[in-house]
């Protein structure tokens, strides 16, 4: 399994290899993207059907990429030959190309793409064509292609299809790291602050005509430029640990991320599990998850967003409401049916090879 080190997919890679212990899967994970941090480190150690893999070659969709991508593709090779998998799984889409010689499963999380014609209302520019070819090649060649909602599934498919097999397995999280706290008057958000797509500048921007606090926790550095996004009007927290991220989200009463583009939402998901009133950009993939438990506001629209907030922090018998709307809904995103479906998916790619 491949995972890079700077976004949502390490957590997810994680818990999906956590998950997959019980069906006696071993996994050795190949990693990207930057060098991992001490807590990624720990956190991988203490896994018992994990095996680490280290680089630090650039992603897809980062600048001028494809010389460390094929690099990355031919360190990949080398690996499956040492490591002797039965199947390779890929949460980046370039690899998908690559002849590996077992079943290969590959994973659209998000793509530049359908982020860029999200967050700037337009069609991407021409510099992507390349990014457009390579995960076009990707996704076609893989055997079966997942996504994380039904939502992502189409868009993908319309930029990049036809694939062989698609399905989507939704993400899940383990119940057993979040806890519904004593609620206090707060409103919380966290994410890749540099990241346009989770419009957290917007939630800074009007925070002072919020009765309440806002506390906002992520990384505020571009990974490929390294500029530093600067945010008014809020408590800005930083990188924090999973230990702290469980309590912050323990403790907010309203977790909003008003996101132009969100193709899962895995920290949404976390506020869930942890009884906060959920505010969140109206997608089609979050309204796909949330359903009627969660409130949508209009991703471009400011006032929208401190209105929806005002009433949830002056209405709270319709915020208990919602948080507990979010609770029962986040049970239907847990880690175990995450590791069933993959585990589904694994042996029906295993069993057609052996028919073949």
């Amino acid at each position: 399994m491949t995972a890079d080190t700077v976004g949502g997919v390490w957590t997810y890679a994680l818990e999906l290899i956590r998950a997959l212990a019980p069906f006696k899967t071993q996994v050795a994970l190949a990693t990207m993207g930057a060098p991992l941090s001490e807590e990624q480190r720990q956190q991988a150690e203490d896994i018992d059907n994990l095996t680490l893999y280290e680089s630090d070659y650039k992603l897809e969709w980062m600048d001028n990429p494809w010389q460390d991508v094929e690099k990355a593709g031919q360190w990949l090779l080398k690996l499956k030959d040492e490591v002797q998998p039965d199947l390779v799984h890929l949460n980046g889409m370039a690899h998908g190309a690559l002849d590996f010689g077992v079943p290969t499963v590959v994973v659209v999380h998000s793509c530049v793409l359908s982020w860029w014609k999200s967050v700037k209302d337009e069609e991407v520019p021409r510099e992507w064509d390349k990014y457009k070819e390579m995960i076009t090649k990707g996704l076609q060649h893989a055997n079966m292609v997942v996504a994380p909602t039904q939502a992502m599934l189409h868009q993908a498919e319309a930029l990049y299809g036809p694939f062989q097999n698609s399905t989507v397995v939704y993400n899940g999280r383990g119940q057993h790291t979040f806890q519904f706290g004593k609620k206090e008057p707060f409103v919380f958000s966290m994410g890749r602050v540099w990241d346009e797509a989770k419009n957290i500048s917007m939630l800074a921007h009007i925070a002072s005509d919020l009765p309440w606090p806002v506390y906002i926790a992520g990384d505020a550095r571009h990974p490929a430029t390294g500029e530093e996004i600067q945010l008014d009007n809020v408590h800005f927290l930083g990188q924090l640990t999973e230990k702290e991220v469980s309590d912050w989200l323990s403790r907010a009463s309203i977790y909003a991320l008003p996101a132009k583009y969100e193709p899962f939402g895995l920290t949404v998901l976390e506020a869930a599990m942890s009884g906060c009133a959920l505010v969140v950009g109206k997608t089609d993939s979050q309204a796909e998850i949330w359903g009627n438990a969660a409130k949508y506001v209009n991703p471009n629209d400011a006032d929208e967003l401190r209105d929806t907030i005002n009433h949830l922090v002056e209405d709270e018998f319709g915020r208990n409401i919602m948080a507990c709307r979010a609770v029962k809904r986040s049970h239907g995103y847990t880690a175990d049916p995450m590791g069933q479906d993959y585990d589904h998916v694994y042996r029906q790619l295993l069993k057609q090879t052996v028919t073949v």
